[in-house]
């Protein structure tokens, strides 16, 4: 292997590491929602590894721009990592957000019941999962699932969130609760968008397309299963 094919395989190495310790910031963010809290000096520690392999690819970047001249494949490559790595790097500040606000929700059981939040927060796992996939296997279909599925997340979350608001105005003593859950949802909602935004950097490498505004019609696939 030459140096510039060894220091692609390190990118590619380092982009997957980082996607696996967001996955279990994920993880771990919808398990303080749904059970009990949880201490964030875990997931404290995994977020600094999450903020020295973001600086690791730049680093890794800069060396490959600085020593090679890339072609248009691998170039889109290089450019694409830096942009998923800070969504990488998103996604796990909102979950270590998402471990705070379950602190201050009391009654969460109860709320978490009435309002069906378990099936959404499983749905975040599950799409967190499917983009660290996404990098490894660049897999057409599985970028068009992760679209659809961001698509559903937003729409269930909203729903949600209309209902707490709705019990809010009708019970006040809910409302401390009620806008954390609220914060904490909201923060969910906007992991699912940046894994979203991961799978279409994913499908720019695969196709030198840019989907725009998650049409499905950009992807060069019939139908979803």
């Amino acid at each position: 292997m030459t140096h510039f094919e060894i220091e692609l395989d390190k990118l590619q190495s380092v982009l997957i590491k980082i996607g696996t310790l967001a996955v279990g910031q994920v993880g771990e963010s919808v398990k303080a929602l749904l059970f009990e809290p949880i201490e964030g000096k875990e997931v404290k520690k995994i977020e600094m590894k999450i903020d020295k392999l973001d600086v690791k690819i730049d680093e890794i970047c800069q060396s490959i721009f600085a020593l090679q001249q890339p072609v248009a494949s691998d170039l889109r490559f290089i450019m694409s990592s830096l942009q998923i790595s800070n969504e990488i790097e998103r996604i796990g500040d909102l979950a270590m957000s998402v471990i705070k606000r379950a602190k201050n929700i009391k009654e969460k059981h109860d709320l978490i019941a009435k309002f069906e939040i378990a099936s959404f927060a499983k749905d975040i796992e599950l799409i967190a999962q499917k983009t660290n996939e996404c990098i490894v296997l660049r897999d057409e279909k599985m970028i068009a699932e992760i679209l659809l599925l961001n698509k559903n997340i937003k729409a269930n979350g909203d729903r949600i969130i209309d209902k707490i608001i709705d019990e809010m105005k009708s019970h006040s003593k809910v409302v401390v609760s009620g806008t954390n859950l609220v914060i904490a949802l909201k923060h969910l909602e906007r992991i699912s968008d940046h894994c979203s935004n991961v799978a279409e950097y994913v499908y720019f490498v695969v196709n030198a397309k840019i989907i725009k505004h998650d049409k499905f019609e950009d992807l060069n696939i019939d139908t979803i299963e």
